[in-house]
């Protein structure tokens, strides 16, 4: 038996994004030495871009040939997404493939990053210990996720619930899904919050962090809220930058790679 782990994020096209992925990438194997990592992007517009400046980035396909191809018999995949949307359920599928196909004896796909009762409950207390230092308890926190229309959207408005039952001046919504900033601001002018810290609850910094959230164009979160007179505070860092939220995913790994 040769066993392998292959990690499977969206994508990162910036330096920001492609230093947190080789930080974690490091975790990783420093976790489960003596396991070869790959990694794998299952965004093709990305690909695309990374081909056009002479970076090959596989996708999970790919990646998996490879590595049967490389004699691995027993590959742990695991998702650097956030909820189990179409991606995740795309990423099962793919490794259910290799597998029926012959090409490869045992492929189990571990968990994104909210996927039970007990991730939620793991990110809720993430997001606390991770809140910005400086932040006064008066002042708002508002998360930008991607959001979905798939069911696995529930899962924000899951983390959401909780987090409002700890400090009801942090928010946590969606550019798309059931959510939105649309739903947030009549509950920060409410109650009056006149400062909020504007954050991306997304595991790597990309354009939806960098110009949706916290761009200068007019329909932009920050801008969306210093319109609406209140005072904002971007801090433009994915999930995967922080301690908390990566052992969840290392967690998840790690009970993948027993299933083998």
């Amino acid at each position: 038996m040769k066993k392998g782990i292959l990690l499977v994020a969206f994508g990162a096209n910036n330096l920001q994004a492609h230093q947190t992925l080789r930080l974690l990438d490091e975790r990783v194997r420093a976790r489960f030495a003596g396991v070869n990592v790959r990694l794998a992007f299952t965004s093709e517009l990305i690909r695309d871009r990374l081909a056009a400046q002479r970076v090959k980035r596989d996708s999970v396909v790919k990646a998996l040939e490879k590595m049967a191809f490389e004699n691995y018999t027993h590959i742990a995949v695991q998702s650097l997404h956030i909820i189990p949307g179409v991606e995740y359920e795309d990423l099962c599928t793919h490794a259910h493939t290799l597998v029926t196909s012959g090409r490869l004896q045992s492929v189990q796909v571990g968990a994104p990053l909210l996927n039970s009762q007990e991730d939620i409950a793991q990110v809720v207390t993430a997001i606390m210990q991770h809140l910005p230092p400086a932040r006064k308890a008066e002042e708002g926190v508002v998360f930008m996720g991607h959001g979905s229309s798939h069911e696995g959207d529930s899962c924000y408005d899951a983390v959401y619930q909780q987090l409002q039952k700890i400090d009801q001046n942090i928010f946590l919504g969606t550019m798309d899904g059931n959510h939105t900033l649309e739903h947030i601001l009549p509950e920060l002018k409410r109650k009056e919050i006149s400062r909020v810290w504007l954050m991306p609850f997304l595991s790597v910094v990309g354009r939806h962090a960098r110009n949706d959230m916290a761009g200068s164009d007019a329909d932009s979160w920050k801008s969306q809220l210093e319109a609406a007179g209140i005072r904002c505070t971007p801090m433009v860092l994915g999930l995967a930058e922080y301690s908390g939220f990566v052992d969840i995913w290392l967690n998840h790994l790690e009970r993948t790679l027993k299933l083998l």
